[in-house]
């Protein structure tokens, strides 16, 4: 199946690597390896992972603490949010 990053959503990725490479040299690139590795295992199991709210799953992203948020329409996996687990809780609910 398919995954289609929110627009938001692939900005909030960008900008997070961003911030990592800004603290060690190729650390934004292991993030979005990372990143891509959770939308991997998204895809190949969408109902492996545990409800958040509604239908929104949340996939966690090994090594950062971040969450991959997504819901599982009829052709594709929207991923709603590429979220940091300490800041603002449900500021996404608006994308949906």
């Amino acid at each position: 199946m398919k995954a289609v990053f929110h627009p938001e959503a692939r900005l909030e990725l960008t900008e997070a690597a961003r911030w990592y490479n800004g603290r060690s040299r190729g650390l934004g690139t292991d993030f979005r390896r990372e990143v891509q590795a959770a939308v991997t295992r998204i895809k190949a199991n969408p109902e492996g992972f545990g409800l958040l709210e509604g239908d929104v799953r949340c996939c966690l992203v090994n090594r950062f603490p971040y969450g991959i948020l997504y819901e599982i329409l009829p052709k594709q996996i929207s991923i709603v949010a590429v979220l940091h687990l300490h800041r603002r809780p449900g500021y996404w609910r608006d994308r949906l």
